[in-house]
């Protein structure tokens, strides 16, 4: 089924609207502590039950509104329903903050292994999207699978190391902003490997 198009706002507020809620929320319940069933809740708990219905929902409306979810955002609904489901079962934060983490190893694994194996999965899932000669999706995927190791292991330095309040910034700031940051430093790599009608005049 092809893809429907939808305004880029509804787009944009449909993947990143429960991420900011997630944040809004946290800032406003953190130093609260719930009583539910007999068993306290922080606030980080609640906020990470709540964000899971949310995100799901979000991403329900965004496959019905375009027909069409892209692999990573099924992969990243699926995590975030375990991990998060995890902390709220067990009533324990860390799983959730791990979440990023796995989601990079994940993502940088499968890339690794495809290079590997002398391809490029990242091209068979995004040529649509980027116009590249062979060559120039193989070098943007290399780059990409050491970008996700390293935020991996960034996410990992940070959860552990700083306060939960840090994380949720790096979480919801700076991880959009380094990716943001790592297609913005590809200008030359799409310059000089674009396959567009420009680059046969």
């Amino acid at each position: 089924m092809a893809e429907k198009q939808i305004d880029g706002k509804v787009k944009t507020a449909l993947e990143l609207g429960p991420i900011l809620a997630f944040f809004v929320a946290y800032l406003w319940l953190k130093d609260r502590v719930f009583t539910i069933g007999g068993t306290e809740y922080a606030g980080f708990v609640v906020v990470t039950a709540g964000f899971i219905p949310v995100f799901l929902l979000s991403m329900a409306i965004l496959w019905k509104l375009t027909g069409h979810l892209s692999r990573m955002q099924v992969v990243t609904a699926v995590l975030i329903v375990v991990f998060g489901g995890l902390s709220v079962w067990f009533n324990e934060p860390k799983f959730f903050k791990m979440k990023p983490t796995i989601i990079y190893l994940l993502f940088g694994g499968i890339l690794g292994l495809g290079l590997l194996r002398g391809r490029s999965y990242l091209q068979s899932v995004m040529e649509g999207l980027m116009p590249l000669t062979d060559e120039g999706w193989m070098i943007l995927t290399r780059r990409l699978t050491a970008f996700f190791l390293a935020l991996a292991a960034l996410n990992e330095l940070i959860w552990r190391t700083q306060s939960e309040e840090t994380w949720v910034y790096f979480k919801t700031f700076g991880l959009t902003a380094a990716i943001f940051l790592f297609f913005m430093t590809q200008g030359r790599l799409f310059s000089d490997h674009g396959t567009g009608e420009d680059k046969a005049d």
